[in-house]
């Protein structure tokens, strides 16, 4: 035990004497554009104006933001805004439904709360702007630079230089497997058996993000979602062994999205894709990190998960590893970021880690 607790020791300093380091060193940014696909844990915005449950467009959410409430599902950056940081942008990247003119010319960020591969997943909580509807929403974004850029071959050409972070799935189990009363996958598909469809889906989706121009594209996995206090109170009524059926039910999807960019790698030789292991950075004694309190939320939260409107939150946030019932503090999302850019960890990463994959 000393010798793990050294080890996770070893690591912190490790990640603040990086982090120091890149604040320092980043004159510009290292990529020309950050494009961001995925659901709330990236959201910046997009729901605000969606008729749905799954928006953060209020209080307490964004209380430690630099701009405040803006509809980031946490109390301050989401783990794409600090690797947006780590990459040298001095601005955050725009949501989508606020991006105008040459805004988009560092990036875009199209994530959606409650979105998932699969189209029909959150439908519960209200709209969503599901991968699909993303990718669609990245392709008007190549129709405007090229109006930009004046070509359509100078568009594709910045493109090929930007990074590209997608990261879905979550919705697909929680807004969707793991709800039997709203759908019917879980009758249809053992937990492998949905895997490989979602995979499938998956592997699609991002062969036509490469077709419009993708070709330095980052991967996280799944985290261990049945760990968060909604899965644990809600879906699984306080059942530990509910909570390790959630778990394992997701491991397959981590497996075969890391058998998916080996395989995108092989046929796609013009890009380079990477996988970000999320349930491996996880893992650990977070006390080690300063987290003292990992069952419950910062906030107090709602039936679905998110914090109560105009609640009070806990004042020691950053010994939190739960904003709300379902998203990470900052505290959190910053180790994640750091972790993602520049692997501690061999295991971190595969075949290698953000930095290496835009050098």
């Amino acid at each position: 035990m000393a010798d793990k607790i050294k080890v996770w020791c070893f690591l912190l300093f490790l990640l603040r004497l990086v982090s120091n380091l890149q604040n320092c060193a980043h004159a510009a940014p290292q990529v020309p554009c950050f494009f961001i696909f995925g659901d709330s844990l990236a959201d910046s915005g997009n729901n605000n104006n969606l008729v749905t449950a799954a928006k953060a467009n209020y209080r307490p959410y964004g209380i430690d933001f630099p701009n405040g409430t803006t509809g980031r599902f946490t109390n301050g950056r989401t783990v794409v805004d600090i690797i947006g940081e780590l990459l040298g942008f001095n601005q955050f990247i725009p949501p989508f439904a606020t991006a105008r003119g040459r805004d988009i010319l560092v990036g875009v960020n199209y994530a959606s709360g409650a979105a998932g591969i699969r189209d029909e997943s959150g439908r519960q909580l209200g709209d969503r702007i599901s991968l699909n509807e993303q990718l669609q929403n990245h392709a008007a974004t190549l129709s405007r630079l090229t109006q930009l850029l004046g070509t359509k071959q100078a568009a594709e050409n910045y493109l090929n230089k930007c990074l590209y972070y997608v990261s879905l799935g979550s919705n697909d189990y929680l807004n969707n497997y793991f709800m039997p009363s709203n759908y019917t996958t879980s009758r249809l598909y053992t937990p492998d058996q949905y895997a490989k469809v979602l995979i499938d889906q998956y592997s699609q989706q991002i062969k036509l993000l490469h077709h419009l121009g993708a070709r330095k594209i980052a991967l996280p996995g799944l985290g261990p979602i049945g760990s968060i206090p909604y899965s644990f109170s809600t879906l699984c009524h306080n059942n530990v062994s509910c909570v390790t059926n959630i778990n394992n039910a997701v491991l397959p999807f981590n497996v075969g999205l890391v058998s998916l960019v080996d395989q995108l790698n092989r046929e796609l030789n013009d890009a380079r894709f990477i996988y970000l292991n999320s349930t491996g950075m996880s893992s650990g004694d977070p006390s080690v990190l300063g987290f003292r309190v990992v069952n419950v939320g910062c906030c107090p939260a709602r039936s679905d998960g998110q914090c109560i409107q105009d609640s009070t939150p806990c004042q020691n946030r950053t010994e939190y590893v739960f904003w709300d019932a379902i998203h990470p503090t900052e505290a959190l999302n910053q180790f994640t970021a750091r972790r993602s850019y520049n692997a501690f960890l061999p295991s971190d990463a595969y075949p290698t880690d953000i930095s290496h994959l835009i050098s």
